[in-house]
């Protein structure tokens, strides 16, 4: 029986895989994408400075409200645009996606298009 913590073993290693390639820089940050079971969060980080530019998440009161759980496509999507949102305000406008070792797919698909629409390039 494979178990949620073999999963997620898999997964983080996965992700440290695509890490070696993917790196995010002050002028185009690396778009994280981290998926739990209720929520999911992203967050722009340049790793030259080891720093979080900004980040948004499901648990947010404007993607939040009316909604029981964060864990739909449509506030994946949400979260998306919100990220692009603020990039722009910081005068952001082209990233890396990072999807943290899952697939492209469902949730992690919705969040990548959300942030897309809203005028997020990558």
């Amino acid at each position: 029986m494979i178990t949620r913590q073999d999963k997620n073993v898999a997964r983080k290693r996965r992700h440290f895989r695509v890490r070696k390639k993917i790196f995010g820089t002050p002028a185009i940050p690396r778009l994280n994408v981290f998926r739990s079971q209720k929520h999911i969060y992203a967050q722009l980080i340049d790793d030259e400075g080891g720093i979080t530019l900004l980040s948004a998440s499901s648990l947010d009161p404007s993607v939040r409200e009316g909604k029981s759980t964060g864990a739909t496509k449509e506030a994946a999507r949400q979260v998306g645009a919100l990220v692009a949102k603020k990039a722009q305000e910081k005068g952001i406008k082209e990233v890396v996606f990072d999807r943290g070792g899952y697939l492209y797919h469902g949730r992690v698909k919705e969040l990548a298009e959300g942030a897309r629409e809203a005028g997020l390039e990558f």
